[in-house]
């Protein structure tokens, strides 16, 4: 205890930072690491397949071209059917990446070891002035 007392500052300093360091993994928490520039790469390159994962009423404001709407509700059992093919490229699209996270996880447990959440939704896809469609 006396340890504790007589060296506060460098307990405080080491947790500091120790909380410094723990930041990029809780900021990251609500999107995937996938950019907008790198989802239309895996698109172009590897024929990557866009599954937005928001309700239909959001899909049809708009969505990324050629994307498939498979709800959060219903992913684990809606994506086999939509994507049969599991070793293409699963590029997963949400409002602002939080849910593309949970589907990513979901995907990759039915056997999608491509799959990724783009970072920031479609709100960054928007951002990086890509185009959208609107159904």
């Amino acid at each position: 205890m006396n340890f504790i007392v007589e060296n506060w500052m460098l307990i405080a300093v080491a947790v500091s930072s120790g909380a410094l360091l723990l930041w990029p993994l809780v900021k990251g928490a609500g999107g995937g690491a996938l950019s907008p520039a790198g989802a239309v790469q895996l698109i172009n390159r590897e024929r990557g397949v866009v599954v937005d994962i928001r309700e239909p009423e959001e899909f049809s404001a708009g969505h990324v071209g050629g994307a498939r709407n498979v709800p959060l509700g219903q992913f684990e059992q809606r994506l086999p059917e939509v994507v049969k093919n599991k070793t293409v490229p699963l590029i997963l699209v949400c409002a602002s990446g939080g849910r593309a996270v949970r589907a990513e996880a979901i995907a990759r447990k039915l056997g999608y070891d491509k799959a990724q959440a783009m970072a920031g939704g479609l709100k960054s896809w928007k951002e990086a002035n890509l185009p959208v469609e609107k159904a």
